[in-house]
């Protein structure tokens, strides 16, 4: 970045600073309007105190609900809020939101960032799944909503089929609204920092969805949001840079040969996402052969079915997934036996589309048929090509962000998303070095314009980062949502 635009970067922190000690101020006059606005708004969701599965009583504050985000096609949101364990009052609001587009942001609950997470690690057996408190939550430091969007995603539902078609333009705008109504009804939690968070497609949604707040929140749009930031894992930002990233992590990780690698960049020129050429075509189908048995979420882990390794075959997945839910209630030994990380998100599946368990959640009748963790079926149109230049606007506005890989994915690997960072040519503060957990070296990191920028590397984890290294993931997140350095 040049001398004018890092000058530009500097301006516009300042003036962000600045605005924050005038919101400030004005704490006194914000209390008073926010009892004002308690005493005449009923509060949204229902408080869930016990979940089926769970033993005794939740040990964390739970609410669930439904935020109806368009009136003339019925679109309802749903979601689960959890408060923060340490400040509920003053620590950092996080909205999250799962990929696809069309995952369960239940599945980032209870398998990433949330309290909970299934006491099954061997085997599953039947019956109703038991739950077990998850103690590396991001709730840890902050209040989360966990929404399920877009429309056709776990929960949330349309009452027409006009409402069920949707695109990232469309989720956003319904994003926005979702805020601004769920705040009205929480008013409590106007002045806490506000996050934009997610992984995965949500890499196109989430700055998108930033950059719409800030917007609104300077049309004058009530109640101004006090957003602060965003959060993204491993996430979709441009397919040149998702996809060209992938050859170069292949070589790097020893998963294609020197010579394979060398002839696809020659015949390619770099391009690897779009073949211009007979020979960059066949080059990639070559790779492709020699890399399709892998598993691109997490390169170490085995690509296999539900109960036991093996090659993979969806056809022959999709069948035993039926058999075992099928059976499931029967209460048969050795159902599921947990040899792949699939087996977790079937038992996930029988826990969500069990009677009492959508009662206790508060899901309306007759709404959603099966839940499924990631219904690729909705009628979705993607529309956000590039969010490259939405993330150096939020830059230049002065917003901090967290940007971090799991090292072992090659659904959207780190390749890609260092060069898509370096193609920002933002001021480097902070050059690559290691972070530490517990003593020992868990990524490496480096700050960019300011800190504003913070791009991490998560060592051994794999597509959605937190799921495979909840220790360390806490520990980054913490640390950044505190304004410490990793």
């Amino acid at each position: 970045m040049g001398k004018e635009a890092s000058a530009m970067v500097a301006r516009r922190s300042t003036s962000r600073r600045d605005w924050r000690r005038w919101w400030w101020r004005l704490l006194p006059l914000a209390c008073c309007l926010v009892c004002w606005v308690a005493s005449s708004a009923a509060a949204a969701g229902v408080a869930v105190a016990s979940l089926p599965g769970f033993d005794g009583p939740l040990p964390f504050s739970l609410e669930t609900g439904y935020v109806e985000v368009n009136e003339s096609t019925g679109v309802r949101l749903f979601y689960y809020f959890v408060q923060s364990e340490k400040d509920p009052n003053v620590d950092p609001l996080l909205l999250w939101l799962s990929g696809g587009p069309g995952c369960s942001s239940l599945s980032g609950l209870t398998h990433e960032i949330g309290p909970f997470q299934f006491a099954a690690k061997r085997y599953y057996s039947g019956g109703l799944p038991k739950i077990i408190y998850q103690p590396e939550t991001w709730t840890k430091v902050s209040n989360i909503i966990f929404v399920d969007s877009p429309v056709g995603a776990g929960f949330s539902y349309a009452a027409t089929q006009e409402g069920s078609k949707t695109s990232d333009t469309k989720t956003v705008k319904q994003l926005v609204i979702f805020l601004r109504k769920w705040l009205h009804d929480h008013p409590q939690f106007l002045l806490n920092p506000l996050y934009i968070g997610g992984d995965s497609y949500s890499g196109y949604i989430v700055p998108t969805l930033a950059l719409a707040i800030d917007e609104s929140n300077d049309s004058g749009d009530k109640p101004i949001l006090n957003l602060m930031g965003y959060v993204a894992g491993n996430p979709r930002t441009e397919r040149q840079f998702d996809e060209g990233g992938k050859i170069p992590f292949l070589h790097g990780m020893g998963l294609i040969s020197n010579e394979l690698y060398e002839h696809a960049k020659e015949t390619c020129r770099g391009k690897y996402n779009a073949p211009g050429n007979a020979r960059c075509e066949q080059s990639m189908k070559v790779i492709h052969d020699c890399t399709k048995d892998i598993n691109m979420l997490h390169v170490l882990e085995p690509f296999c079915d539900v109960g036991s390794p093996g090659i993979h075959n969806n056809e022959a997945t999709d069948g035993m997934i039926r058999l075992m839910l099928e059976s499931a209630s029967a209460a048969n030994d050795d159902i599921i036996e947990f040899k792949c990380r699939k087996a977790s998100y079937v038992v996930l599946k029988i826990w969500a589309n069990d009677k009492t368990v959508r009662e206790s959640l508060g899901v309306h009748k007759g709404t959603v048929g099966e839940w499924i963790r990631c219904n690729f079926d909705v009628d979705y149109i993607a529309d956000v090509y590039s969010t490259v230049e939405y993330h150096l606007t939020l830059m230049r506005k002065g917003y901090r962000a967290l940007i971090y890989s799991g090292d072992h994915d090659c659904q959207v690997p780190f390749t890609g998303t260092q060069a898509w960072i370096r193609f920002l040519n933002l001021s480097v503060v902070d050059d690559w070095r290691p972070w530490y957990a517990a003593g020992q070296v868990a990524g490496f990191t480096r700050s960019y314009a300011n800190n504003n920028l913070i791009y991490a590397t998560v060592k051994g984890a794999g597509h959605t980062a937190p799921e495979y290294k909840p220790k360390e993931c806490l520990e980054m997140f913490a640390r950044w949502i505190s304004g410490n350095t990793l």
